[in-house]
């Protein structure tokens, strides 16, 4: 019998601070009465969550709502200045990088060239230069990596991804490194995984079941499973392109 998680009030506050910042994440400025309504929250603890969040520098007041009757009420936003990431896009060809704020505005973009030789050395030098094209006010939350393979976490190689396009990227430990090496925090995922994380939060929002087929130069697919992505044991759930044939 699976045991079941309690709910402490640390997790609770959590939760509900989670989903009232998705909520002006995805709707714009809101009421305090609003977000209560929204997010089912009573006003009161609306109003903690609204509390805490400024607290944290998430969420900043928007000024007043006029042309309503009654008490003018106060609208908050969400700090886009809050923090700051950057997505990386690696094909054989170029390194595209983007940086956006919190609101997912981009903030600036440019493209590099790919690693001049094999190793490690050549590959933190490279992505060190396309992130200088392309800087965002403060360093970055995170750096999102999106490559032709997929991270096997039992080895923390890169699997799926011939060595003829990332022959580069092909040594252990390859997220770990490059972390050390940059100085931030790095997350390499797969291309069509994170089409898949795009389309589950716009096309596919009200999906929280589907498979994502991309059919490009190769043959890929995507999970999500619960509206949560699906990796698989060794990373590669989706590789479709990799599955042995008779």
């Amino acid at each position: 019998m699976t045991e079941l998680v309690r709910g402490t009030p640390g997790l609770v506050r959590a939760v509900n601070d989670r989903a009232a910042l998705h909520l002006l994440l995805r709707q714009g400025p809101l009421t305090r009465p609003e977000i209560s309504r929204l997010t089912g929250l009573s006003k009161p603890t609306a109003s903690q969550v609204l509390a805490r969040l400024e607290g944290a520098g998430l969420v900043v007041g928007n000024g007043l709502r006029t042309g309503l009757p009654g008490r003018v009420p106060e609208t908050y936003r969400v700090n886009a200045a809050a923090a700051y990431a950057t997505a990386v896009d690696v094909t054989p060809d170029r390194i595209a990088v983007r940086t956006a704020d919190l609101a997912g505005a981009v903030l600036a973009e440019a493209e590099a060239p790919v690693p001049a030789g094999p190793g490690r050395e050549a590959l933190v030098e490279a992505l060190r230069a396309a992130l200088a094209l392309a800087p965002a006010p403060r360093p970055p939350r995170r750096v999102v990596v999106g490559v032709q393979g997929a991270v096997d976490p039992t080895t923390g190689r890169l699997a799926y991804a011939s060595e003829e396009d990332m022959a580069a990227w092909l040594f252990p430990d390859v997220e770990r490194t490059l972390a050390e090496a940059l100085g931030l925090p790095v997350r390499i995922e797969n291309d069509v995984n994170l089409a898949a994380v795009a389309e589950r939060a716009h096309a596919a929002a009200d999906c929280p079941d589907f498979v994502l087929l991309w059919a490009d130069e190769g043959l890929g697919a995507a999970l999500v499973i619960g509206g949560r992505l699906h990796r698989g044991h060794f990373g590669g759930a989706g590789e479709v392109g990799y599955l042995p044939l008779p």
